[in-house]
């Protein structure tokens, strides 16, 4: 975000605006401890404004919530006193959705007057998407969605059990981590914040991700606002994408309004109904798969696994049908000339008979025995019907992978839909010695083939057998390898191997200039015929 953003959300006054303007990528905040390394967002109703930072005496990241404003102002001052305090309260508070409180700093304990600032929240850096980013191409797919506000109402029901507001009404404050769940990334909720503005932020965010449009007052000019009706109602998600469930539209209508008796007031009563919604989409099944629709592109929505099934159980019909139907004409044949030979047995009683299973001795090549006789070429290899993995995850011993929420797209069939590394400025193995993607099978699979669809050209690639999800690399076997090219790319084994888990490891990126990254649409997974 550019400093014209920040300078809109400066407090009323020249010396406000002219604070505001000068919080740039490396001004050091905090008696000189923090230095600024980018700006995430402004929170305007309170002045906050959402940044990455660098601890130069721990040598870590954070991310900082710094309330500007004229420390001459008492009102102001009141007000960020309150968020602070507030701050301090949630620094005792641990869940996973939600970024841990490091530090709060005041006037004169931790800041100066002269800093322009009334406070600062310190908290630990979440690694990950920015929100705004993740829902500006297109919509969430509604699973997806489901699944990442769950997460997060668990995180404020927990917080509001212990009489704590989290603040999580502005969808710059989220960010969404590596492992696809969102998480309060910046702390600090607004003087006049409560437990039912956290309720209404949950569904809020439900719309947001279901339409990629913001449904409460202040939100970022990044995201435009929620339609309303002629009645001044909020527009339901499924007028807007109508794959969207109905259930799941309805609930992020009766999170965000207040009005009637059907509007829902608790984080446990969203938990309950995402959890009706998920067991009604297992059971009917009203929500399909638009893998056959290309024209939705990522936005697929909520599917269950039984499609997949039904399409192996074909594929294993039609191989048994073709097994019986080769083997009825073996036993047939094996039939014919069990006759044959006795009725030649018959025949060399009575007199000269004709052979009719060799062929005239003019055609027969002198010392060979008759062709009846001669044993059967090999067979030639074969591969079997593919194998979809029952989990995919990024494989990276030295960290936490490259967008794992993004790795399902490698198995999901869809070539629409991508998992990538991130984009790196030097070639593997400069960096790291490579990233990739390790597959789980319910049952060993003797594995033969596996096949790249859409995969950067220039990739290299190697395909390594393990014995547990999360090996150390040494621990692994290469037992394939093959360079990727446009399109699709087969990348046999050197012989098949029997295993539960393969990892399609990536030694060398695509790309070139600077700018390296490899993407994948889809693995397949061929085992021996």
């Amino acid at each position: 975000m550019d400093t014209r953003r920040s300078e809109q959300a400066g407090g009323a006054n020249h010396v406000g605006k002219a604070q505001v303007g000068s919080l740039a990528p490396g001004r050091v905040v905090g008696d000189g401890r923090y230095r600024l390394l980018a700006q995430f967002g402004v929170d305007e109703r309170g002045d906050a404004h959402l940044w990455r930072a660098r601890d130069g005496q721990l040598k870590r990241d954070v991310a900082l919530t710094l309330l500007v404003g004229d420390p001459a102002d008492p009102e102001a001052a009141r007000l960020a006193r309150r968020t602070l305090e507030r701050a301090t309260h949630a620094s005792k508070f641990g869940h996973g959705g939600v970024a841990r409180v490091l530090d709060v700093l005041a006037l004169g304990s931790g800041i100066t007057s002269s800093e322009g600032l009334l406070g600062v929240v310190v908290a630990e850096w979440t690694k990950g998407s920015d929100l705004v980013d993740l829902v500006a191409q297109r919509p969430v797919a509604p699973a997806a969605a489901a699944r990442m506000v769950q997460a997060l109402a668990e995180a404020v029901e927990q917080a509001h059990q212990n009489g704590l507001v989290l603040g999580l009404d502005h969808p710059q404050r989220l960010r969404l981590t590596p492992n696809g769940a969102l998480k309060l990334a910046f702390p600090g909720p607004l003087p006049e914040a409560t437990l039912r503005d956290d309720v209404k932020a949950l569904g809020a965010v439900l719309y947001l991700l279901l339409t990629g449009r913001w449904a409460l007052p202040g939100g970022p000019p990044a995201i435009p606002a929620a339609p309303l009706s002629p009645q001044g109602r909020i527009v339901p998600p499924r007028q807007l994408v109508p794959t969207v469930p109905a259930d799941l539209s309805s609930l992020a209508v009766r999170t965000i309004e207040d009005g009637g008796n059907g509007g829902i007031r608790t984080s446990a009563a969203i938990l309950r109904m995402l959890d009706q919604v998920a067991e009604e989409e297992e059971r009917t099944q009203l929500i399909k798969a638009v893998g056959g629709d290309p024209a939705e592109g990522e936005g697929t929505v909520w599917t269950t696994k039984k499609p997949v099934k039904d399409v192996a159980r074909r594929r294993k019909l039609a191989l048994g049908v073709t097994v019986l139907v080769v083997a009825t004409v073996v036993i047939l044949a094996w039939g014919g000339l069990m006759l044959i030979n006795v009725f030649q047995g018959d025949s060399k009683a009575s007199g000269p008979t004709i052979n009719v299973a060799a062929p005239p001795a003019s055609s027969q090549p002198a010392g060979q025995p008759p062709a009846s006789s001669q044993p059967a070429p090999p067979p030639s290899p074969t591969v079997g019907a593919p194998v979809k993995p029952q989990a995919v995850a990024v494989y990276n011993p030295e960290g936490k992978g490259d967008n794992t929420a993004r790795a399902k797209y490698a198995i999901d069939g869809k070539p629409e839909t991508q998992w990538r590394t991130e984009q790196y400025k030097q070639q593997f193995p400069a960096v790291k010695p490579g990233v990739g993607l390790v597959v789980t099978f319910k049952d060993p699979i003797n594995l033969s083939q596996v096949q790249v669809s859409g995969g950067t050209a220039g990739t290299k690639v190697e395909i390594r057998s393990a014995t547990e999800k999360n090996p150390d690399l040494a621990d692994t076997k290469v037992v394939g390898n093959g360079d990727l090219k446009d399109g699709d790319t087969t990348i046999p084994l050197a012989q098949p191997t029997q295993g539960e888990y393969f990892i399609v490891w990536i030694t060398q990126l695509g790309g070139a200039d600077n700018e390296f990254q490899t993407e994948i649409a889809d693995l397949t997974f061929l085992p021996a015929g």
